[in-house]
């Protein structure tokens, strides 16, 4: 296992009061930033000697609103950002939870990291999440007239609406949902010599 120590020790020192905790789990260290100072704490992680994260790898949205069978009581909404040091061989994990749960927002890194862009849409697509201060924010998996951001746990798994094709009217067209809900039971098949090698 890793030692973490001088990576902890200098995000503490260098993230000051934007850095509200760090952790270390499965030999990752995780630091939690707070939403109003991220942009300012993204800029150091990225410039500053001792930590130099010059890559996002990734940046998602997570929908803590079921986590833990319902003990959760932290905010339901959050950006994760996995960062990579090339010069230092060192990476990062960053949350940054949503003040309102609401109407989830946390401020764009664009301007610190251009690849955010796709992975910031993505997020708002997908969660719900806005970014404040991107270049263009708008929907990238789904289509343009989607309702709803599929990847909220409150979202229905058949949806709200279904689209087809219509002869009649020769476009695409859409729907109320037509599916039926139904529970599936899976059928219990018994062998006497199941799983035995001869």
């Amino acid at each position: 296992m890793t030692d973490h120590s001088a990576l902890i020790e200098a995000l503490r020192q260098i993230l000051g009061s934007a850095l509200l905790s760090t952790d270390v789990v499965r030999d990752q260290v995780i630091a939690t930033v707070s939403p109003e100072e991220w942009v300012g704490a993204a800029t150091k992680l990225r410039d500053v000697a001792g930590l130099r994260f010059d890559q996002l790898i990734d940046l998602c949205g997570v929908d803590y609103q079921a986590y833990g069978n319902g003990r959760w009581e932290g905010a339901r909404f959050a950006v994760v950002s996995q960062l990579l040091s090339v010069e230092l061989n060192q990476r990062l994990r960053v949350k940054v939870y949503a003040r309102d749960d609401d109407f989830p927002s946390v401020d764009s890194v664009t301007d610190v990291w251009a690849c955010a862009n796709w992975f910031e849409r993505e997020a708002f697509d997908l969660f719900g999440i806005v970014f404040p201060g991107h270049p263009d924010l708008r929907r990238l998996l789904t289509d343009y007239g989607f309702i709803g951001h599929p990847f909220r746990k409150d979202f229905p798994v058949s949806g709200y609406v279904e689209m087809r094709y219509d002869p009649d009217q020769q476009r695409v067209i859409y729907q109320p949902v037509s599916i039926e809900r139904r529970e599936i039971v899976p059928r219990v098949v018994r062998e006497e010599n199941y799983g035995n090698v001869d």
